[in-house]
């Protein structure tokens, strides 16, 4: 079935895609390239401006991302390695419309809530929990429920393919 056809699939298209062009390898690659944020120099990449955007976020709402402990450091470096691949081969397999991505996208989906379960549980009660938690709530808040929608959408074995009764 082809894209045009699947409306719904578009809005996982634009959400891998923003992953990919802006968070896995932008907003995420920034926290590798600078593990320290009160002693730095700016990377060649990502640019100095989103690098700032990073820190203004980091310093305003989200005292764990300017902490940068070791396990939050582990969820960034899965997001490099693993999730920024799989985002680009999502685009390519929902745009295309093929049921291979169906294991890899429940893999993704149960890893990324996860992730953001744990994450979300130190920015309430750990020792870098923030005050602002409706904000960090907020801006998390897409990474689990379309993991969540993820599962729901590969829920059949051929999530792309449309059965015809004869």
């Amino acid at each position: 079935m082809p894209l045009r056809r699947r409306w719904y699939d578009a809005i996982f298209v634009a959400f891998f895609a923003v992953n990919v062009g802006f968070v896995t390898y932008i907003f995420d690659l920034e926290q590798i390239a600078i593990p320290d944020t009160t002693h730095f120099r700016y990377p060649i990449w990502p640019p100095r401006p989103l690098v700032n955007l990073v820190h203004w976020y980091g310093d305003k709402w989200d005292p764990l991302l300017m902490a940068r402990p070791p396990f939050w450091k582990m969820t960034i470096w899965i997001d490099v390695l693993f999730f920024g691949p799989f985002y680009v081969a999502a685009i390519v397999a929902f745009v295309r419309g093929r049921d291979w991505i169906r294991v890899p996208a429940l893999i993704w989906a149960g890893m990324m809530m996860s992730n953001v379960l744990i994450l979300l549980m130190e920015e309430k009660y750990g020792q870098w929990a923030t005050p602002h938690f409706p904000m960090v709530l907020a801006a998390n808040l897409a990474w689990f429920l379309l993991p969540l929608a993820m599962i729901w959408r590969m829920r059949h074995d051929r999530p792309f393919t449309r059965m015809v009764t004869t």
